[in-house]
């Protein structure tokens, strides 16, 4: 028998920040092919496990390999029944959760799909599902997915989008000394701020999860020297926007509350996912768990499902809001949790 705990200390240990994932990978690999039952494959350093029983359906239960760079925290650590570690939140107990459901399950109920990725804490151009979409759909075919994000062992349901946009402002230059001759670009950015500054957010409810849309700026540039009235500005915005609006809607919804601008980039966008709990794989993983459901409110890689019609959640072990922090942990009884609820559901008739 696997000891979760013991195996997701392990994988703590095995460094793989984004870029450098190859050992962690190369553990994966050899642990999935010792299992005749999987038909295993490698893409770089993508890993796709597949059961080939002919289910009615099929589930991918995915989880990403890399984590961010270490900032003091390499290594495991055991205090009672926390591990603490680089990449122990998110996402390594998720994995060691998923992982160990591989290896323990010769013939579930319904098809599965494992897949261990790398490179999701980077930019999109390095996230391995995008890469395997490109060079493998295939291998990425199923009814819907559940993504190992760290979620306290409950279900976050889709993802909210997240939108991204640059305004310039334009003024004209002149001396400070007699600032009645130029205009200041960084003053036109008052109105706005403030505008912002008062912006609440709508809080639909979708498919029984309540999503809460919001604006927030990021970043302002702007200014010449210390005598001189500026001639440019510039402001970043974050739009974070429920599954309700198409990305065309978002986009127009951000330029309308923004209002006043002389240009503007959309610098960034990932559109979000909607949720759909009434799949019967994710209905019976909810039901039969008593798992408790609400909305992602961040993005997860679970958009990069739906943009490819597989309905996905969010499903692992860990406190999202310590992610990425010097003193991530992860509990015990919640990589059990998750663990036991993948043995349920791919035991049981669905």
């Amino acid at each position: 028998m696997i000891d979760l705990f013991d195996l997701a200390a392990e994988l703590v240990d095995i460094p793989s920040e984004s870029h450098d994932e190859t050992a962690l990978a190369d553990y994966f690999e050899k642990r999935l092919r010792a299992a005749s039952y999987l038909d295993t494959e490698r893409i770089g350093d993508n890993l796709v496990a597949r059961t080939q029983l002919g289910c009615k359906h099929r589930l991918i239960i995915a989880g990403h390999l890399d984590t961010v760079p270490a900032n003091g925290n390499q290594g495991a650590r055991i205090e009672g029944d926390r591990l603490y570690g680089l990449g122990a939140c998110d996402m390594k107990g998720g994995l060691a959760a998923q992982l160990a459901s591989a290896l323990s399950i010769e013939k579930p109920k319904i098809d599965v799909t494992y897949v261990f990725y790398a490179g999701e804490e980077v930019a999109a151009e390095y996230n391995g599902l995008n890469q395997l979409y490109v060079m493998r759909p295939d291998l990425l075919e199923g009814d819907t997915a559940l993504l190992g994000e760290p979620t306290s062992a409950q279900i976050e349901a889709g993802c909210q989008g997240t939108l991204r946009a640059r305004f310039t402002y334009h003024g004209k230059r002149a001396h400070t000394a007699r600032p009645w001759k130029g205009i200041n670009a960084i003053h036109r950015l008052g109105h706005v701020l403030s505008r912002l500054d008062r912006f609440e957010g709508r809080r639909p409810v979708i498919d029984g999860c309540e999503y809460r849309e919001a604006i927030q700026s990021v970043f302002v540039e702007g200014g010449v020297a210390g005598n001189v009235v500026p001639d440019r500005a510039l402001l970043t915005v974050n739009l974070r926007y429920a599954p309700d609006r198409s990305p065309d809607e978002a986009e127009k919804y951000l330029l309308e509350q923004v209002g006043d601008y002389d240009e503007v980039v959309i610098t960034d966008h990932s559109v979000a996912a909607a949720p759909d709990l009434k799949h019967p794989i994710i209905n019976t993983l909810i039901n039969d768990n008593e798992l408790m459901v609400k909305a992602k409110l961040g993005w997860t890689d679970v958009a990069r499902f739906a943009e490819h019609g597989i309905p996905a959640s969010n499903f692992g072990p860990g406190d999202a809001s310590i992610a990425h922090t010097k003193d991530e942990f992860v509990e015990r009884q919640e990589i059990e949790q998750v663990y036991n609820a993948l043995q349920n559901l791919l035991t049981s008739e669905t």
